[in-house]
């Protein structure tokens, strides 16, 4: 089974960059508080690496 973590939005996306923005989307994250279970892949942990005001890992599985 594949490795998967748990990613949560914790900032909001008004008034950031246009980057950061899409970023967040690529994640499926779009408004405060929504959770997503992401495979646990390089491309992923550099998403969350690069926006790590907006979102927080609150769970690693597998």
């Amino acid at each position: 089974m594949a490795k998967t973590i748990v990613v949560k939005q914790i900032g909001s996306p008004i008034r950031r960059p246009a980057v950061q923005r899409e970023t967040l989307k690529g994640l499926g994250l779009n408004k405060m508080n929504r959770t997503r279970e992401l495979e646990d892949t390089p491309a992923v942990r550099g998403m969350v690496n690069k926006i790590p005001h907006l979102v927080v890992i609150i769970e690693e599985r597998g």
